[in-house]
């Protein structure tokens, strides 16, 4: 089959976005291009998105498994393994989206089960944090942070916010880059690996934290 051109991606993408442009911040523009290009073959291969969505849960799954043997039995290295799983991970999570609008595949099924898989892996990541020394109530409050965002963006698009507001600094790629440097430090420096898996999940609290005022900031305008 044909595959889309990167731009015709790019507009797929918006249309399904309430017209937000990937062009509007290099960050999302780079992010984007990386996964149409891994994209592209499984496009053409015709994997179903579904399956992508499933699997990108199973790999965060690996992220928990990875951290605790490291932490408890075989060592630091493969927290280190634990943080490379995570981007992979990440990568996934933005597949099965891409190769839905590269093959005409979106559905309302899809979207609803990728948010039920990506809120299931972001409590596997802070669950990961946890074990390698972040404090369980910092988790617990950078996970409703993280779910506060996630909420209130779907609750303002289903009483008629017409596209997704703004993109801010807590997004999920964010989020999933945070996790993935922190427990890289944690590996690398196994010796404080609590403190740099508790500053993790810092971040993620801070940035989310301020994902959901910027938010709200915009919601509060789109919904007056």
């Amino acid at each position: 089959m044909s595959v889309p051109t990167r731009s015709e991606y790019f507009d797929r993408w918006s249309a399904l976005h309430g017209g937000v442009r990937p062009d509007a911040s290099p960050m999302v523009k780079g992010w984007l291009t990386l996964i149409y290009i891994c994209a592209r073959p499984l496009a053409a291969l015709r994997i179903h998105p579904d399956v992508l969505t499933l699997v990108g849960g199973l790999v965060a799954a690996l992220v928990v498994i990875l951290v605790h043997l490291g932490t408890v039995h075989l060592g630091p290295a493969l927290v280190i393994v634990a943080a490379v799983v995570t981007a992979i991970s990440g990568v996934f999570d933005s597949l099965d989206g891409a190769v839905a609008v590269l093959t005409d595949r979106t559905s309302r099924w899809g979207a609803l089960l990728d948010s039920l898989v990506d809120r299931v892996s972001d409590v596997l990541y802070l669950l990961a944090l946890s074990i390698a020394g972040a404090p369980g109530w910092l988790c617990v409050f950078a996970g409703t942070a993280i779910f506060l965002l996630e909420y209130a963006r779907a609750r303002a698009l289903a009483i008629g916010m017409d596209d997704v507001g703004i993109i801010s600094i807590g997004e999920r790629p964010t989020r999933v880059a945070v996790v993935a440097m922190f427990l890289l430090a944690a590996g690398v420096y196994p010796d404080v690996s609590n403190l740099w898996s508790t500053a993790g999940a810092g971040v993620l609290l801070l940035i989310c934290t301020v994902g959901l005022a910027q938010f709200l900031w915009v919601a509060r305008r789109r919904l007056h």
